[in-house]
Formats: C-alpha cells, sequence, structure tokens
C-alpha cells in the first residue's frame, strides 16, 4: 500500500549517521498514525521500508514525502529517484500499450463500427481481489481446468525486506493482479518467524522448498498445470510489475 508520510524523529539521535538497514527509531509518526519501536529494512532510491512495534507492523515510506532532514539523512536524491520512478511508469506504460491497442478493437478510423468479436482489455483487477492458496495439489488442479499457469511465492513474510519489498512494488498492485488474474494460478510458500502457522503447513511449504530446490527468499518459481518449473526470480526485481510481467510471459514461451 503506498502510503503519504511525514516521520517525526529525535534529530540528536540521527545525528550524522548513515541511513543503513537495522537502524532503530524510537518514534515514528506518520499523519496522526504514531509508531513506536521502528527498525529500518532497507532504502531505495525512492523509498524507506520499516517494521514497528517491535516487528509487528510492516510499512514504507516516499523519501521525496519525508522532512529535509531525513531526506538528507536516507541520501536522497530527487533526480535518480526521478529517473527510478520515471522507467517504472514507461514499463508500465509499455505493457498496457501492449496489452491493449484501440485499433485492434475498433479498427481504423472511418472503417465502420466496433467489432464486438474482436478482444477487449481485461477488466482492471486490484490487488486485494487475489486470493493466495496454501495447497499446493489443490490449485494444480484448478489450474488444470483453467488452463493457467502457477505462481509459487517462496517468502518470509515478517522478516525479510526485499520480500516486503517487491510485495509492495510487484504483487500488491493492480497492474500485476490483472495479469494474474487471466493467467495465473497463485500459491504463498510463507516461512515466517514470528507469525504462528501450524504444523501441517510448515511441513508443507518445507516440502514444497525442497522440491524446487528453493534456499532464499523472496523466490518466485513458474510452473504449469502439471508442476513442471518453466522459469524462477531469485531475490528481488527493479521495474515494478511490467519489468516481472515480462519475465513471467518469457518464461511461459520458453
Amino acid at each position: 500500500m503506498n502510503l503519504r508520510f511525514t516521520i517525526i524523529t529525535a534529530l540528536g539521535l540521527l545525528g550524522a549517521m548513515s541511513a543503513r538497514a537495522d537502524e532503530k527509531l524510537p518514534v515514528l509518526q506518520a499523519g496522526t498514525d504514531v509508531y513506536s519501536n521502528v527498525t529500518v529494512l532497507s532504502v531505495s532510491a525512492t523509498d524507506v521500508y520499516f517494521t514497528y512495534n517491535n516487528g509487528k507492523g510492516m510499512a514504507n515510506a516516499k523519501l521525496k514525502n519525508l522532512s529535509p532532514d531525513l531526506q538528507k539523512h536516507f541520501n536522497y536524491n530527487p533526480a535518480v529517484a526521478g529517473t527510478v520512478e520515471q522507467k517504472q511508469a514507461l514499463a508500465n506504460v509499455a505493457y498496457r500499450a501492449e496489452d491493449y491497442q484501440p485499433a485492434d478493437i475498433y479498427g481504423p478510423a472511418g472503417t465502420g463500427p466496433p467489432d464486438e468479436t474482436r478482444t477487449r482489455p481485461p477488466a482492471i483487477v486490484h490487488a486485494s481481489d487475489l486470493t493466495w492458496s496454501t495447497d499446493f495439489d489443490q490449485t494444480l488442479a484448478q489450474a488444470r481446468a483453467d488452463n493457467k499457469m502457477v505462481l509459487l511465492h517462496f517468502t518470509g513474510s515478517d522478516w525479510c525486506p526485499w520480500c516486503n519489498r517487491f510485495d509492495h512494488e510487484v504483487l500488491d498492485t493492480d497492474q500485476f493482479a490483472t495479469y494474474a488474474r487471466n493467467k495465473l494460478e497463485l500459491v504463498l510458500v510463507d516461512f515466517p518467524r514470528a507469525q504462528p502457522q501450524d504444523n501441517a503447513l510448515k511441513e508443507a511449504n518445507r516440502g514444497l522448498a525442497n522440491q524446487y530446490h528453493v534456499t532464499g527468499y523472496p523466490t518466485l518459481v513458474l510452473v504449469n498445470y502439471a508442476g513442471n518449473e518453466l522459469g524462477r526470480q531469485v531475490g528481488y526485481l527493479e521495474g515494478g510489475p511490467g519489468a516481472f510481467i515480462a519475465e513471467l510471459d518469457k518464461f511461459s514461451r520458453q
């Protein structure tokens, strides 16, 4: 979720320290919400990611929305951040343009009424509408029935900063959700450290990690409905949903 944050901290604590992962802040205020026991997870060219309340919650803030002191502290460079955001925006536009061209639906101007039998762009799907299953076998059966692929997301949801960042930038976007609704069944293979998880699910997740030889997070494995691997992404991928979708399309064509 994108949040517009104004962070107020004790500047004496920050001093001239360089921004780094695992940096701890006693208080972080976001609008009317006040977070305590904050730990910085990572800092990108555009965002700072952190946990609060002793790791019980996660959030992010756009560096451009922070106070000047914190922008300096986190080495915010408006030019670099603008370039990154522009690349992400161009990737998103390119994906939409490839997926939907008005001429493909309506034909050249002046050629008559639209052909209702032509392919129309997919309806926008929101990330909150997606369902991430934890039952791999059941998901494979559903993928076989719907002639879809299956994406397994191996993650550490309550401790892995790069997993959290990839979720925020890619998997929690409407662009990915729209793509996934049409082509994918989704499986979450989570390895939390603090969040309770029943023993049966723990055992099933360990079995999937062994089956697909996953040793780090995040790892995203694309398989066909028979469970055969088509390709994988290990670690964080820059470029937003457009870059990840292009990668999945490449895997599916191999």
